[in-house]
């Protein structure tokens, strides 16, 4: 395989159904098929994608617009998504290709980039300069505010192009979704 494969942004939308089809086997397969509530919040957003000689992802994650409240403010934050990488091409720089160009678009697009990490996949973010956050997190949900303090510890933030992140003495507010909220 070429030692240097080129990394592909895609909105959803430009990703035909057997494209998504073939993403979504990569995110069941390194997420153990554990991935069924998450497949949607992977959508509708960019994609940053490796694929192997014969157009197969190789490695992925997606960044979806979130509105988060803070303090006074609605922030648009870009929210990292299903990163992950084929176990056969781990520990080869692919991870933190896709997440560079995915740092690009909160860069170029949002006010902050979050995410969610996995014990295993925060040593990726924090080596790039994601902070953990450490003040409180919430969501809007439909019955009103709901705490989120088990994703306390597993939230990463960074900066956008060298805009300041929000005051960890407020908490950070999360729109809703279903499933998993972060």
């Amino acid at each position: 395989m070429d030692s240097n494969p080129a990394v592909r942004i895609a909105h959803t939308c430009d990703l035909t159904p057997a494209e998504l089809a073939r993403v979504r086997d990569l995110l069941d397969a390194a997420f153990e098929g554990n991935f069924d509530d998450d497949w949607d919040h992977a959508l509708g957003g960019m994609h940053a994608l490796v694929l192997d000689p014969y157009g197969r992802p190789i490695a992925h994650g997606s960044v979806v617009q979130r509105r988060v409240q803070h303090a006074d403010r609605s922030y648009r934050a870009g929210y990292v998504e299903a990163v992950a990488v084929h176990t056969l091409y781990r520990r080869e720089g692919l991870g933190h290709r896709v997440t560079a160009a995915l740092e690009r678009i909160v860069d170029a697009a949002y006010d902050f980039g979050a995410l969610s990490a996995s014990d295993e996949g925060a040593a990726l973010y924090t080596a790039r300069g994601w902070q953990l956050w450490p003040g409180r997190l919430a969501a809007f949900g439909p019955a009103g505010t709901v705490p989120l303090p088990e994703e306390e510890g597993s939230t990463y933030v960074r900066p956008a192009a060298g805009r300041p992140l929000p005051d960890p003495g407020h908490p950070l507010h999360f729109d809703w979704r279903d499933g998993d909220v972060l």
